[in-house]
């Protein structure tokens, strides 16, 4: 049932979890910048590297991933700036190929690798840190993040979130890549929808009509697990091309937030954003203007995000 009714200022942090990265005075310092932009939620982010996309095998205890002793700090400073944590563990494709393109044909063939082992290996990932967020209280769980070729084997993950239910006892999401929201059967067995926002400027008012339907046919709560915009020329218009070619905006980036933020605040069932991102180690504020990546860290959007949270929170 769709009774979750939390308000999420959220932020992504700490992407890609680079073994040694998420702990130390740089590390502190980012999150506290963070909270400073009125955020009440944070999703950890982390990624294990398997090999390439038809790879069965996820060594998620090998660099560069963060160890489980960052992870368990990473979650305990946020805590301790009184902030709500989604832990979410992710896996890329060493070879740089997106993870949406992890496949294996539909049915089994000798000799060549199957959904069956890659599943194996990616609970065994999954339910690892599903065990972390139990134990250091998390609040919500992520159970996959824009696995494209995958959405369609529904058993596959029905079986994965039943396993993981017993480890974990918090809210569990699984994040779709944008304009997929419609295409995913199973969201009955998660307890919020969630996507990748990354919709161009001026069409958020179609793309969120679509949505609708979709958060009204599971009847469950919605919020987008990523979204946001490079500072960068071109990007308010491909905002998912972290590698469009442009000269650093931060007006750019401004405009594009308060077109995202106007249009989802007309949306009563937008529970809101873990916005896209927050690294562990900040470039120097000094430096900001001539950064042309997500993060909005001493940006004009800065102020945007800054002021939509606090309205959003005293309301």
């Amino acid at each position: 049932m769709n009774t979750w009714s939390e308000t999420v200022c959220g932020m992504t942090w700490g992407w890609t979890g680079v073994r040694g990265t998420w702990t130390g005075e740089a590390a502190d310092r980012s999150m506290e910048e963070m909270a400073k932009l009125g955020v009440n939620w944070v999703a950890i982010a982390l990624a294990a590297l398997q090999e390439h996309p038809q790879s069965t095998a996820i060594p998620f205890r090998e660099e560069p991933t963060v160890t489980d002793a960052e992870v368990r700090l990473a979650i305990r400073k946020a805590k301790s700036l009184g902030l709500k944590v989604c832990l979410k563990p992710v896996v890329n494709c060493a070879n740089g190929t997106w993870r949406a393109h992890i496949g294996f044909f539909d049915n089994d063939i000798p000799g060549e690798p199957t959904w069956r082992e890659w599943f194996a290996s990616y609970g065994e990932f999954i339910k690892h840190y599903a065990a972390i967020a139990e134990e250091e209280g998390c609040e919500m769980f992520c159970i996959g993040c824009e696995m494209v070729q995958t959405d369609k084997r529904e058993a596959e993950w029905r079986r994965l979130i039943s396993e993981v239910r017993p480890i974990y006892g918090g809210l569990i999401t699984y994040n779709c890549d944008k304009y997929q929201e419609g295409y995913v059967a199973w969201w009955d067995a998660v307890d919020i929808i969630s996507s990748s926002g990354y919709y161009p400027i001026g069409e958020w008012e179609e793309q969120l009509d679509r949505i609708e339907g979709v958060v009204k046919k599971w009847n469950k709560p919605f919020f987008f697990m990523e979204a946001g915009c490079p500072s960068r020329e071109g990007s308010p218009s491909r905002p998912n091309d972290w590698s469009l070619p442009g000269g650093p905006s931060e007006e750019a980036q401004k405009r594009y937030y308060e077109d995202m933020f106007a249009a989802n605040a007309k949306r009563d069932w937008m529970r809101g954003f873990m916005l896209w991102d927050w690294p562990a180690k900040l470039y120097d504020a000094s430096e900001a203007a001539a950064n042309d990546d997500y993060c909005m860290y001493g940006k004009q959007a800065a102020d945007v995000v800054r002021d939509h949270y606090t309205n959003l929170l005293k309301k």
